[in-house]
């Protein structure tokens, strides 16, 4: 099918059919993000190219083209780029025609800003296990295997921790028709305590609910003069590992042989592939010294060292 406009009459086609049996089952684009037994893959994450996403430089549309032209064959959205059109038909049609053209696997969408699935209110919890239906149905026509979610609450430590379970498990319960799994990323607060997580993903104790272990997001408090309680990475991926269905591969910083100064690469590999994870290993760059672009490939460059 190597036609553009048979390719995509044919996703079209394929769109329109997962819409109509949105809930019968997995969608025709499924099978391909699965990658082969025993290998790691690369894939990337859209967060690596924000400032010019925020900056309009580039739109959601571009993603699976820019991509390609690194030679990426798979690709990781955040909400925060669809504009508001996550549940316009045309325009999710419109994304697996890019992707199609490109030949680009559409794998998870990173969700933000739907409410705390953790949150000490109940019924704001509820609410915010109801706002994620719209990425689940988006994300399933899609072809994606996954949605990323946030682990976050106000309260304690084992009061947010009790409440996660419970969000996470209604959240994992709505995913199941879909065929979807529901994963959180350390990503701040309680979430990057690779105890606290890993025994609140173990506790929801379902297949559909797990972890995205990201290389650098450790940093359990903030303050405006960095970070005043950081997790231990290492410690903290190895203890997410057994969770995981998708992994991080954040960048900052290189030295002049290419190597990441924050994080050692082969050890935190060493880590991934000693928990036996087979599946997509996704660039993040978020650095502020090199070009989006080039900071993309230096992190593609340093994961194909290891992989």
């Amino acid at each position: 099918m190597s036609d553009p406009t048979s390719r995509r009459d044919f996703v079209k086609k394929s769109s329109f059919a997962t819409l109509g049996t949105i809930l019968l089952g997995p969608s025709i684009l499924k099978a391909s993000t699965l990658p082969t037994k025993g290998e790691l893959m690369i894939s990337v994450a859209q967060w690596s190219w924000h400032k010019s996403l925020f900056a309009k430089e580039m739109t959601n549309l571009d993603f699976a083209a820019k991509a390609r032209s690194m030679e990426i064959g798979a690709i990781e959205y955040v909400s925060v780029f669809f504009d508001g059109k996550v549940k316009e038909n045309a325009y999710l049609e419109e994304l697996n025609m890019r992707a199609a053209d490109n030949d680009v696997k559409q794998l998870l969408i990173m969700v933000d800003g739907e409410g705390n699935l953790g949150d000490s209110d109940a019924a704001k919890r509820d609410t915010a296990v109801e706002n994620h239906k719209k990425w689940l149905e988006a994300a399933k026509t899609l072809g994606c295997h996954s949605i990323r979610v946030n682990a976050a609450g106000h309260g304690s430590y084992d009061e947010v921790h009790d409440n996660a379970i419970d969000g996470l498990g209604k959240l994992a319960s709505m995913a199941k028709p879909y065929d979807l799994n529901v994963i959180v990323e350390n990503h701040g607060g309680y979430s990057s305590d690779g105890n606290w997580l890993s025994s609140v993903i173990g506790k929801v104790g379902m297949d559909n609910c797990g972890t995205l272990p990201d290389f650098g997001n450790f940093c359990i408090e903030r303050t405006d003069d960095g970070c005043a309680n950081e997790y231990d990475r290492y410690k903290g991926v190895k203890q997410l590992m057994p969770f995981a269905k998708a992994v991080s591969a954040k960048t900052h910083d290189f030295n002049d042989k290419g190597y990441e100064i924050h994080t050692d690469f082969k050890k935190m590999l060493g880590i991934v592939k000693k928990a036996g994870y087979t599946g997509y290993v996704g660039i993040e760059y978020e650095g502020n010294k090199l070009p989006e672009d080039e900071g993309v490939m230096a992190t593609k460059k340093l994961l194909e060292k290891y992989i």
